[in-house]
């Protein structure tokens, strides 16, 4: 039977990119996009698009019937530094979506879900080298705790329920296409941007933070590729660690200086450093890799490369 796929959340950084790899994949036609506001031209004009609160549980359910969905990628939800400003509207958004998507999947309207974790559902008692799939859980921020939470439905729903449900723990995410939606990893894809326009960029953190990170196309394919894996082989149903790549700000700027020579960086930490410190530096993927043989293409040298032509080239 061939796949139908809702996309929730398809304005947002990751969604936009995944909704066009998708509908390269499986046909524009098969592929629903859906946000809470229009998405932009390229989404709205090579597939069908919706306008759908994420949260609306009917609402989605009339969309899934409309269109025979057999899967929804649910990417809508506030990330970490937007979602300590407003806790009551993330912890709403980011747990009620979730929750009206796993029960669908309960009652048969469809048969698999995606659901992004992170890397914010450890915290300042996390192993911060090579943190394990297994180990403490004790997240600081409200994104975090959403996210830790969500991990345990989605368990709970597949042990009782057998709701096919594939999630992965996202580094923080660099794309050049998208402009970034209030993540405190959000620094890593500003600067390239105000490198290239003028030469010198204010981080938001201090210039040895490293923190896990992983450039979109990577993102977008281990999405796909988790999602195709036969259902026997996925080991873990509430969220696979990934990785690709570590650096701190100061490593990614003397890499944008071997292509922009004279661009400088100044560091000016805010609160966001705070939620950076609670994360951990690198992570241990070992079982993505094992279980579903997930390999990342690019690191900080091929990805700074592509994103300092493609820049250019706007």
């Amino acid at each position: 039977m061939e796949n139908i796929i809702l996309v929730l959340g398809a304005s947002g950084q990751i969604g936009t990119e995944l909704t066009q790899k998708l509908r390269l994949v499986y046909g524009n036609n098969q592929v629903i996009a859906s946000d809470i506001r229009v998405a932009n031209e390229e989404i709205m004009t090579s597939g069908p698009f919706e306008i759908i609160d994420a949260t609306n549980k009917e609402a989605i359910l009339k969309v899934i019937q409309k269109y025979k969905v057999t899967q929804v990628y649910l990417l809508a939800a506030m990330l970490s530094a937007t979602a300590e400003q407003h806790p009551q509207k993330a912890w709403n958004l980011n747990m009620n979506s979730l929750l009206a998507v796993l029960d669908l999947a309960k009652e048969k309207h469809i048969q698999q879900i995606y659901w992004p974790s992170s890397i914010a559902v450890f915290g300042p008692t996390t192993p911060k080298e090579n943190t394990p799939q297994k180990t403490v859980m004790e997240p600081s921020t409200v994104y975090g705790i959403s996210k830790v939470s969500g991990e345990f439905w989605c368990n709970y729903y597949h042990k009782k329920y057998g709701v096919d449900i594939r999630s992965l723990r996202y580094p923080g995410i660099i794309s050049w296409k998208t402009k970034p939606g209030g993540g405190t990893t959000d620094y890593a894809v500003d600067i390239f941007f105000k490198a290239i326009k003028d030469k010198k960029y204010e981080c938001f953190l201090s210039e040895n933070t490293s923190l896990p990170m992983m450039y979109m196309d990577d993102a977008v394919n281990a999405t796909i590729q988790l999602m195709m894996a036969k259902p026997e082989v996925i080991k873990i149903r509430n969220g696979y660690n990934l990785a690709a790549m570590s650096f701190s700000p100061k490593e990614i700027a003397s890499e944008i200086k071997k292509y922009i020579p004279d661009f400088k960086i100044s560091y000016n930490p805010d609160y966001r450093q705070k939620i950076a410190d609670s994360w951990p530096a690198s992570i241990d993927d070992s079982e993505a890799r094992k279980d579903w043989n997930w390999q990342h293409n690019f690191d900080l040298e091929t990805m700074t490369k592509v994103i300092i032509k493609e820049i250019q080239k706007l």
